[in-house]
């Protein structure tokens, strides 16, 4: 039985719109579709649902190849997710990620806030360039991070309201981690998302990020981020057992993955500037297939 039709979807446009959302999470997405193949067939549609609005809005404003400025960026954003946002009110919509979207919304009652939040990060990415402190930095992560793992507990099934705390935390740890290996890239696009706060307890600055240099203070700088991640790794690891039996394979191996980029910054001894940190296809492979086996176990 195919994943649609295991999840009750039968109704051809809306299998279209979830193929469509599955497509682009196979294409952007590759840790995060692996880890999606770990979860029940009748679960898997409603995750790439979330994460087709979630790509789809994010191209939207960091398409670097758009002729687009960034006031233009805005307003097709604005002019696509007030739409989509107003669909998910009426419990309908004929946007061909939005049909998808409506209806994992719909079954699953989450709440539309957490998409507003979302839509409200990706149009300060349009506005902000830096982040003053951690506390500044936490109203753009939370839009962009948090509610993701908020919006994926009721599809994952929660045995306990505290499971919504810890995949906050995982969201934001996740998101951190990106922040980290990805430096080089936001530079690019004239963003800084590490609290200038905190580079400067270091003795970083802008203008030392800009040069791209490693250098003493900035490797400092970084490996404090790191010990964030893990810090907010371990504090949401307990909230996996607070999931359904059959989801947490998943979780487990996208936190290993996600969260594991900072382990192959520290392997490139944070030489962020000249190499980008990525996850090895052994180490997934190694993550998966006992992940796997757990998942089987599980169902």
């Amino acid at each position: 039985m195919d994943e649609l039709t295991a999840a009750g979807i039968t109704d051809p446009a809306l299998r279209a719109s979830y193929e469509e959302c599955k497509r682009l999470n196979s294409l952007h997405g590759k840790t995060y579709y692996l880890a999606t193949l770990l979860l029940p067939k009748a679960k898997r549609p409603f995750v790439h649902a979330l994460y087709g609005f979630a790509r789809y809005a994010d191209e939207i404003v960091d398409d670097l190849a758009s002729p687009l400025s960034d006031q233009e960026k805005a307003d097709v954003l604005r002019a696509w997710s007030s739409g989509i946002i107003e669909d998910l009110r009426k419990g309908t919509s004929n946007d061909p990620i939005g049909m998808a979207l409506v209806d994992t919304v719909t079954r699953f009652g989450i709440p539309i806030e957490h998409f507003e939040a979302f839509i409200h990060s990706m149009t300060m990415d349009l506005s902000v360039s830096e982040y003053q402190s951690y506390d500044d930095l936490m109203e753009y992560v939370y839009g962009s991070a948090a509610v993701i793992g908020l919006e994926m507990v009721p599809i994952l099934g929660a045995l306990s309201p505290e499971a919504y705390e810890a995949a906050e935390k995982l969201g934001i740890a996740f998101q951190l981690a990106n922040f980290i290996r990805d430096v080089g890239e936001d530079l690019d696009r004239g963003r800084v998302y590490l609290p200038i706060q905190e580079l400067a307890e270091h003795g970083v600055s802008y203008e030392m990020l800009n040069e791209r240099i490693l250098t003493p203070q900035i490797k400092s700088a970084l490996q404090a981020q790191i010990a964030r991640v893990r810090r907010l790794q371990r504090e949401a690891a307990p909230g996996i057992a607070m999931l359904e039996p059959a989801s947490r394979a998943c979780i487990e191996a996208a936190s290993e993955l996600y969260c594991g980029i900072v382990d192959e910054i520290e392997k490139i001894d944070c030489q962020i500037f000249d190499k980008r940190a990525k996850t090895s296809t052994m180490r997934r492979l190694r993550v998966a297939l006992p992940a796997y086996l757990r998942a089987i176990r599980a169902r």
